[in-house]
């Protein structure tokens, strides 16, 4: 007869499932910078639709022609629909000019407030708390 696992090993189990899927997800002061406003133009490279948060890439040139591609935070898929995205609002090649706050650990990522694809202003679903551009 197989042996059932103990209660205990049960709820250790499960609470280390539960910290490191907490672990996963962040408070956006944690890692982003609301003091340090970013607005950049370049060109849509990378889009990961999925949980927690969508992402997109997106290859900026600085004056002096040198390009950095720059990782942008979104909120989730959910929130996102209910601002009026869909999956393919975004594609790859598309121009795009987003407002977004820095990280504070001066890596090219920024958590995205607003997207502007053509003539068309999104909300990123920004956890930051300062609500809609």
């Amino acid at each position: 007869m197989p042996r059932r696992p103990s209660i205990p090993f049960v709820l250790i189990l499960g609470f280390a499932a539960l910290v490191a899927d907490a672990s996963a997800h962040h408070s956006f002061t944690a890692e982003f910078d609301a003091n340090k406003p970013l607005k950049v133009t370049g060109t849509v490279t990378k889009v990961e639709w999925q949980n927690p948060h969508a992402w997109f890439y997106v290859d900026v040139q600085d004056d002096q022609g040198k390009v950095a591609n720059w990782g942008f935070e979104l909120g989730s898929p959910n929130l996102l629909l209910r601002n009026g995205w869909t999956r393919s609002s975004m594609k790859i090649g598309d121009v795009v000019t987003v407002e977004a706050f820095t990280a504070k650990n001066g890596a090219n990522i920024a958590n995205a407030r607003s997207v502007t694809l053509g003539d068309k202003k999104l909300f990123a679903g920004s956890s930051s708390g300062k609500g809609t551009p």
